[in-house]
């Protein structure tokens, strides 16, 4: 009993599934799913910056996929909460996208989550890490 005990705190997959479980729950008894979520991504923007901030005090240089992360972070939750909270308004034609204040927003967030996203993997094949584990293999 006490091994299995142990295995299952060893395991982090069953520990994230059982915090995620609890939350979920909790989110749907009290009827506040999104603000869950956009909380939770709040969240994650904080500690992507902290992160950021102590790496740069410790190796004294930015890692931009830290930063890139937080603002991809940030965008998809802007994204979620127009997408969830405000848009109120039908889709029907390729007008309506360009005549709705909130559709318009939700288009020029999408392509910033896309160019993001492009610097993303810059960020990664530039980065030191990639470049000498490149020069290693050869």
């Amino acid at each position: 009993m006490k091994k299995t005990f142990v295995n299952f705190f060893s395991d982090k997959l069953y520990i994230e599934l059982s915090i995620t479980t609890v939350l979920f729950l909790i989110a749907l008894s009290l009827d506040k799913l999104m603000d869950f979520i956009i909380y939770m991504l709040y969240f994650v923007i904080f500690l992507e910056i902290v992160r950021a901030v102590v790496n740069y005090v410790r190796e004294q240089r930015v890692t931009m996929t830290l930063l890139v992360d937080a603002f991809i972070i940030l965008a998809l939750r802007e994204f979620i909460v127009n997408v969830v909270k405000v848009n109120k308004e039908d889709l029907t034609t390729i007008d309506a996208l360009f005549s709705s204040p909130v559709n318009f927003n939700l288009l020029i967030l999408s392509g910033v989550i896309v160019f993001l996203l492009f610097v993303r993997y810059l960020s990664v094949i530039s980065s030191q890490r990639y470049l000498l584990k490149e020069k290693d293999e050869s």
